[in-house]
């Protein structure tokens, strides 16, 4: 009789385990990527494993809630959690081992040590979600250390947690090469993100006004008009959709994050915004 059972990704759930595994690919000769992720698994996390498997012969994942990057009227409670279904996502993908560990693993009694970068997590969506990249940092910094991975891969979906990671990661001489991997969007041109569940299907409609918004600042800008003016028109766009708050609609340094008056080499537009009770982001580089 054949085994109609969907085949299961191997877990572990603490970080010994997972060093443990990792350390035998790497002594056998294989590179190992990471890919850590908070679940609710989407195309987007797939391509991110694959990415992975370009630049290792391992990928390994992670799904971890982190509580410590929420803020107290965000979506902790209600964030979306799958893991049975992320796991069979994650076979398909050709991920070879997943980490899920928990809570008091992850942040045990008498935990009180927080990472911090400087200056970026200040700018663009920390001036709202203060507190948000700390979080970020900390939980990245203990994956990272816990995996000891030779690559480990991240969404340019949130830039300014990928710069951040990049620049962390820079600073505290941790081993593990950084790499972006392209924002993966539906047909019509929204980005995928795990969030996408909470809109409505008029809310889902109305949010494509935030690559639309992005993409027409850039021809804009890239057609002679003035940053300032562009950014203004972009912002009428957003905010004609339906959305509730408009946190920001920037040209910035994609490095630095630090606002741009004018086209530069690197530059990247930004842009949040609330609709319904849904924050999204997105962003694009300006060439």
């Amino acid at each position: 009789m054949t085994n109609t059972l969907p085949p299961v990704l191997p877990t572990v759930r603490t970080p010994a385990d997972l060093r443990a595994r990792v350390r035998a690919w790497q002594a056998a000769g294989k590179r190992v990527a990471f890919v850590p992720t908070m679940g609710a698994l989407h195309a987007g996390h797939l391509a991110l494993v694959t990415k992975g498997l370009e630049l290792a012969d391992v990928a390994v994942a992670s799904i971890f809630v982190n509580p410590k990057q929420f803020g107290p009227n965000e979506d902790l409670a209600r964030y979306p959690r799958d893991e049975a279904g992320d796991s069979m996502k994650l076979v398909g993908a050709g991920c070879s081992l997943l980490y899920a560990p928990d809570v008091a693993t992850m942040y045990p009694p008498g935990f009180a040590s927080f990472v911090r970068v400087g200056g970026l997590p200040d700018l663009l969506c920390g001036r709202v979600r203060p507190g948000h990249f700390d979080g970020v940092a900390t939980v990245v910094a203990k994956l990272l250390s816990a995996c000891q991975a030779d690559a480990a891969v991240f969404g340019e979906k949130d830039w300014q947690q990928l710069a951040i990671v990049k620049r962390m990661a820079a600073d505290l001489d941790i081993g593990t090469e950084i790499h972006g991997c392209a924002i993966v969007r539906d047909d019509d041109g929204l980005a995928l993100s795990s969030r996408n569940a909470y809109l409505s299907a008029d809310e889902r409609s109305r949010a494509l006004a935030l690559p639309q918004a992005l993409q027409a600042t850039r021809a804009a800008i890239l057609g002679g008009m003035p940053v300032a003016a562009a950014l203004a028109a972009g912002e009428r766009t957003v905010k004609s959709a339906g959305f509730v708050r408009l946190d920001y609609l920037e040209l910035v340094d994609g490095e630095t994050l630090h606002s741009l008056g004018t086209p530069a080499p690197g530059a990247r537009l930004m842009v949040a915004g609330v609709i319904g009770t849904t924050r999204l982001i997105d962003n694009i580089a300006l060439h």
